[in-house]
C-alpha cells in the first residue's frame, strides 16, 4: 500500500483502513505500507533515494498487488514501474476521476475513482443556508492542494454573482483561525484540504479541522465524509466506505487471478446527503431546509425511541387500572343504587311492621284514649250542673275547665304518638335523645303492659343520650324489643313479670339494654335471631328483629342478644352525636 502523504492524513488514511479490513475478511494478506514524503513538499530530490530503497526491498520478492492511495502515489508508480514493479498489478484509488490520465494506464492498472462533482456541494450550502453571502475556501499549499484550488476556481465561476468567495490558501493555519473567527454574518466555510499550510506546517489527521470548528463563527462543509462526525455540518459527500469497499472488491478479484486491465469500475458518485444534528442545532438550521431524503445523524433519541417498551407497558398498566377503576365505580354505583332500593324496601317493610304493631296495640290505645275522654265527659257534666245552680261557683268551673284541657292534651298526645308510629316518610337524620325515645315507647306500651300484667321499669341515665338518626326508626327498634318481651312474658304461668330498660354512655357510644323475665332464647337459636323470617311466635312473620338489626346497622350501631336463666337481654349501641363526644372528652 503506497500512500501519497503519510499514514495519518485524512481522508486517505480512512480509506486505506477500510480497504485493509475488507481484504483481510476474505484473505490472509501481508500488508506493507510506504509513504511519499515528497508529495506534500514538492521535493523531487528525495524521490531517487526512495526508489532505490523500494528496489532493494522488493527485487527478490516483488509485491502481488500495489494499492496506490491518492494521485501522487499512482503517478509515482507509473513513473518508475519499469524499474520497480514491471509486472505487479496496481489498483489506483482514493482519487477523483479528474486526476486519472488514461494514456498512462497499462494492462496492469485499474482505477476505482470518485466522481468529480463539486457543484452540488456548493448548491447544498446555499440550500441549507439560503442567506449565505460569503464562502471561505480552506485549502493548503502542497502541489496536490494547489491543483484542486484551480479546479474549484473553475467550478465556482457560475456562483460569482450569487455569493462572494474567499480563499485561505495564502494564509498560515493560525491566520486562517483568526480570520475564520471574524467572518461576517451569513458566511460558510468549505474544507477542501489542509495537509500543508502556507507557512509549510504539516497538519495530520483531523486536529486542524477540530481547531477550526472550535473558533470559526460559520458552519463548515466538506467534500469527503471522512471529516463527518467531528466538525462538518454535512450534505452530499464522497463516501469513504462505499469507495473503499469498491476498491477492496477489485483488489480481491486481482488477487484471485483476474487481469486488472479487464476490470472497469465506474466512478463512485456522491452519497445521499447526511447531516450532523449537533451542527444543525449549533447553527440554528431548520431541518425543513435540508435536502429531501437527507439523513440526520447523532440526533438524541426521543423518549418514545428510548423507552418505547416501558412507555407501552406503563400505558397498558394505566389503561388496565383505568378500566378497573371504571368497573369499580360502576359496581359501586350499582351497589349504591341497590342499597338505596334496599333501604326503601326496608322503610316500607318497617312501616308495615309498625302498622301491624299498631293493630296489636289497638285495644290498649283505645283504653288509653277512653280514660281522658271519660274524664272530659264527667268534667263537662259537672260543669254544666254547677252553671245551672242558682249561685254557680265560677272558681270551681275554672278548675273543671283546666282538668278538661289537661285530659284533652293527654288524648291528643296519645293520638300524636300513634300518628308518629304510623308515619311513612324518608329517612330523616337529626339529633335525637335516646332516653326520650325509650320514654315515649314506654308510654305507648304502658296500657298494653298493664292489661297483660307486665310491669315496665326503666332506669335511664340522668344525662341526655343524643344520637344522630331517624327518630321514628329508632322508636320502632325499642318498640319491637319491648313488645317481644311482653309477648314472651305473657306465656309465663307465674313468677316475676317485668321488662327493665337501662341506658348509659361509654367510649363514645350510647347504650340501651332491654331485659325481660320470660323463658329466654334457646342458645342454638341465637345465631339465627336476626335473620329474615326467623320467629319463635306461632303467628309471627319473623321480620321484626331483622328490621331492627338493619335499622341499627344503618345508623352505624350494633344490636346483640344473650339469654339468661331469668329471661333474655337485648343490647343496642349507637354512636353519640359529635358534639356530645367532644364535650365528654
Amino acid at each position: 500500500m503506497l500512500h501519497s502523504f503519510g499514514l495519518r492524513f485524512k481522508p486517505w488514511t480512512d480509506r486505506a483502513q477500510v480497504i485493509r479490513e475488507e481484504i483481510s475478511r476474505r484473505k490472509s494478506v501481508d500488508f506493507q505500507d510506504h509513504s511519499l514524503l515528497n508529495a506534500r513538499l514538492n521535493d523531487d530530490k528525495s524521490e531517487g533515494p526512495f526508489v532505490d530503497y523500494l528496489r532493494a526491498l522488493y527485487t527478490s520478492q516483488p509485491p502481488d498487488l500495489i494499492v496506490a492511495i491518492g494521485a501522487p502515489a499512482a503517478n509515482f508508480v507509473q513513473r518508475h514501474r519499469s524499474d520497480l514493479f514491471p509486472n505487479a498489478p496496481m489498483v489506483f484509488t482514493a482519487v477523483q476521476q479528474l486526476r486519472v490520465d488514461p494514456d498512462k494506464l497499462t494492462d496492469n492498472d485499474t482505477v476505482v475513482a470518485a466522481a468529480d462533482d463539486y457543484a452540488p456541494l456548493f448548491e447544498n450550502i446555499l440550500r441549507v443556508q439560503p442567506s449565505t453571502k460569503l464562502i471561505a475556501i480552506v485549502s493548503g499549499a502542497s502541489p496536490n492542494e494547489k491543483f484542486w484550488q484551480g479546479v474549484l476556481r473553475r467550478v465556482l465561476e457560475p456562483f460569482a454573482g450569487r455569493v462572494e468567495i474567499k480563499w485561505y490558501n495564502e494564509l498560515s493555519f493560525e491566520g486562517i483561525l483568526k480570520d475564520a473567527s471574524n467572518l461576517p454574518p451569513h458566511s460558510a466555510i468549505f474544507w477542501q484540504l489542509m495537509n500543508v499550510d502556507a507557512a509549510g506546517v504539516v497538519h495530520e489527521g483531523g486536529t486542524a479541522l477540530l481547531r477550526l470548528s472550535a473558533t470559526a463563527n460559520a458552519p463548515i462543509f466538506a467534500y469527503d465524509d471522512a471529516f463527518f462526525g467531528e466538525a462538518i455540518l454535512g450534505g452530499p459527500m464522497a463516501s469513504v466506505v462505499e469507495g473503499s469497499k469498491a476498491a477492496a472488491a477489485v483488489a480481491l478479484r486481482i488477487l484471485d487471478g483476474e487481469k486488472p486491465g479487464d476490470i472497469k469500475t465506474p466512478p463512485t458518485p456522491l452519497a445521499s446527503p447526511k447531516f450532523d444534528w449537533r451542527q444543525v442545532q449549533r447553527w440554528g438550521i431548520s431541518e425543513s431546509d435540508l435536502p429531501p431524503g437527507s439523513t440526520v445523524l447523532f440526533k438524541p433519541p426521543t423518549m418514545w425511541e428510548t423507552y418505547r417498551w416501558q412507555i407501552l407497558t406503563a400505558c397498558t398498566v394505566i389503561s388496565l387500572q383505568a378500566l378497573l377503576i371504571v368497573l369499580l365505580l360502576l359496581e359501586r354505583q350499582r351497589r349504591y343504587l341497590a342499597e338505596v332500593q334496599s333501604r326503601q324496601r326496608m322503610v316500607e317493610l318497617a312501616h308495615m311492621n309498625r302498622q301491624a304493631t299498631a293493630g296489636q296495640l289497638s285495644a290498649s290505645i283505645a283504653h288509653e284514649l277512653n280514660q281522658p275522654l271519660g274524664a272530659i265527659l264527667n268534667n263537662a257534666e259537672a260543669a254544666t250542673l254547677i252553671i245551672d245552680s242558682p249561685s254557680p261557683n265560677l272558681q270551681e268551673v275554672k278548675s273543671i275547665i283546666e282538668d278538661i284541657k289537661r285530659d284533652d292534651q293527654r288524648a291528643s298526645e296519645v293520638i300524636k304518638r300513634l300518628r308518629r308510629l304510623l308515619t311513612r316518610g324518608a329517612f330523616d337524620s337529626q339529633e335525637v335523645d335516646l332516653n326520650e325515645v325509650v320514654g315515649e315507647v314506654f308510654r305507648i306500651l304502658s296500657a298494653q303492659a298493664a292489661a297483660r300484667d307486665v310491669r315496665l321499669d326503666k332506669k335511664l341515665t340522668p344525662h341526655r343520650l343524643p344520637v344522630t338518626g331517624d327518630r321514628i326508626q329508632l322508636q320502632q327498634v325499642i318498640l319491637n324489643l319491648v313488645v317481644n318481651g311482653i309477648d314472651a312474658i305473657a306465656d309465663m304461668p307465674n313468677g316475676v313479670r317485668e321488662i327493665a330498660c337501662t341506658s348509659w354512655a361509654s367510649d363514645g357510644l350510647a347504650h340501651v339494654s332491654i331485659r325481660d323475665t320470660g323463658p329466654g332464647i334457646p342458645p342454638d337459636r341465637l345465631e339465627q335471631l336476626f335473620e329474615p323470617f326467623f320467629t319463635t311466635k306461632p303467628e309471627g312473620m319473623g321480620m321484626g328483629l331483622c328490621i331492627a338489626h338493619t335499622i341499627i346497622e344503618s345508623h352505624g350501631g350494633k344490636i346483640s342478644a344473650e339469654t339468661r336463666s331469668s329471661g333474655a337481654v337485648f343490647y343496642v349501641s349507637l354512636p353519640l352525636a359529635k358534639t356530645t363526644r367532644s364535650s365528654m372528652q
